[in-house]
């Protein structure tokens, strides 16, 4: 069992974040940096079925230099090789051209399974493992929740809305985009960090793919929120008063 997990390193949660020069996207230059959550739990998901039926887990990051620093932390949890598709700039480039530059890297490796995170910490689209799926044309499922691995096919559990949720049957190879709280998370040991030195990281230049896809969105402005306060007096007696309070918070802020 090959299993590739798409992975994208982020800025940290906790960080001060500060709008670059040209109000395109965030001032990076003091940035600490991680793995993206939902990615996390895509690479512990891969780890536990590697660990059940055997095979590799392979590890995909497209992004600069420093995003070597996330790779080494994937291949210490347990991941036993990398792929780093090394590039600064990817910022220009849309979620299609990600998708495209991580589908020619998987094509070499005909896994059985690619797992990505729902979505990116940073941007938040949630397209990248559908689009991906598309290019490389297998099946694919997102808002996965539980995996069962058979040898010719993957069931999955897929979160709904209402608290529903779906089972789907699809044969393998195929592409799923799991939930963040599917599992819970692995630290790695001191062990698996020594063992990630000597771990085999393949770098591959956007040249080596056929160039740096051209984007068909454009992202042109980034912005902070306006932040605005109002003050509405409802007038009359206590008990009318307090009944055209708990309308306005229903229908109108829809906090109740």
């Amino acid at each position: 069992m090959k299993i590739v997990v798409a992975v994208k390193q982020v800025p940290a949660r906790d960080s001060q974040l500060r709008l670059a020069a040209d109000g395109r996207w965030i001032d990076d230059s003091e940035l600490s940096f991680e793995i993206n959550e939902p990615d996390a739990y895509a690479l512990e998901e891969a780890l536990q079925l590697k660990e059940k039926k055997g095979g590799e887990v392979i590890v995909l990051c497209a992004g600069p230099a420093r995003a070597a620093t996330s790779i080494r932390e994937a291949l210490a949890k347990g991941a036993d090789r990398a792929i780093h598709i090394e590039e600064d700039k990817l910022e220009s480039v849309d979620t299609l051209g990600v998708a495209r530059l991580l589908a020619k890297a998987i094509e070499a490796e005909k896994p059985d399974l690619v797992l990505t995170g729902l979505q990116s910490d940073d941007l938040g689209y949630g397209q990248t493992g559908v689009v991906l799926g598309e290019l490389l044309g297998l099946p694919h499922a997102t808002i996965v929740m539980q995996v069962e691995l058979d040898e010719a096919e993957v069931r999955v559990k897929r979160e709904l809305e209402g608290g529903w949720f779906q089972y789907v049957t699809m044969p393998l190879p195929a592409v799923l985009t799991i939930q963040s709280g599917i599992n819970k998370l692995r630290y790695a040991t001191l062990m698996g960090i020594k063992k990630a030195k000597s771990k085999p990281v393949q770098n591959l230049s956007i040249a080596q793919l056929g160039g740096l896809p051209v984007p068909v969105a454009e992202r042109t402005r980034v912005y902070l929120p306006e932040r605005s306060k109002q003050t509405e007096l409802i007038p009359g007696e206590p008990r009318e008063a307090a009944a055209k309070l708990v309308e306005k918070l229903r229908f109108e802020a829809r906090v109740i």
